[in-house]
């Protein structure tokens, strides 16, 4: 199990934040994956009489459950970590056929600070693997980048029918431990 240390004079603006500008962009569907990095926002979410949350069993069943909210006339947003973006990457294929807005919102493992090596090859290439693929990306590192990173891909994503990707560097989440 992993735990994350946060930043404590940021740690709940730019985590709270995510949540306010999402809703301000009246998001209708949270589909996640369990994560600690997103766990103001998941909570959030749960706890909203008007999203529909939903946990994932792997990232790539998220893509397909957006488009059809699309297709319902909803938006919605993804939460996962990096590690599951590399599960994502044939299923992009379908946003960039059927052009229709998908964000994701991204924690970053194999960053800095990382203490497990596993995490390393896909953290390293998350990015780019994400813009091979059409997906417009943003790295935040700092927690006052956070709202208008956020809501500028927002912005592209819903008014522009685009794939976009914020990713949440492990600098701004703060340093992953190892705990029993």
């Amino acid at each position: 199990m992993t735990r994350t240390t946060p930043k404590a004079e940021f740690s709940n603006t730019w985590q709270s934040q995510i949540y306010d500008v999402l809703k301000e962009f009246q998001i209708k569907h949270m589909a996640y994956v369990p994560d600690a990095g997103h766990a103001t926002a998941i909570n959030k979410f749960e706890a909203d009489n008007d999203v529909t949350s939903v946990v994932l069993t792997t990232e790539e069943e998220g893509i397909p459950y957006l488009a059809g909210a699309s297709l319902g006339g909803d938006r919605g947003v993804l939460l996962m970590q990096s590690s599951g973006v590399g599960n994502c990457i044939n299923m992009l294929s379908l946003q960039n056929n059927a052009r229709f807005p998908l964000l994701m919102l991204i924690t970053m493992r194999g960053d800095w600070g990382e203490f497990n090596q596993w995490q390393n090859p896909m953290g390293q290439a998350t990015e780019a693997a994400l813009k091979l693929m059409g997906v417009l990306t943003w790295r935040v590192d700092r927690p006052e980048d956070v709202e208008p990173l956020v809501r500028g891909a927002a912005t592209m994503a819903f008014e522009g029918d685009q794939a976009c990707a914020v990713l949440l560097g492990q600098r701004l989440i703060g340093k992953k431990e190892w705990t029993k």
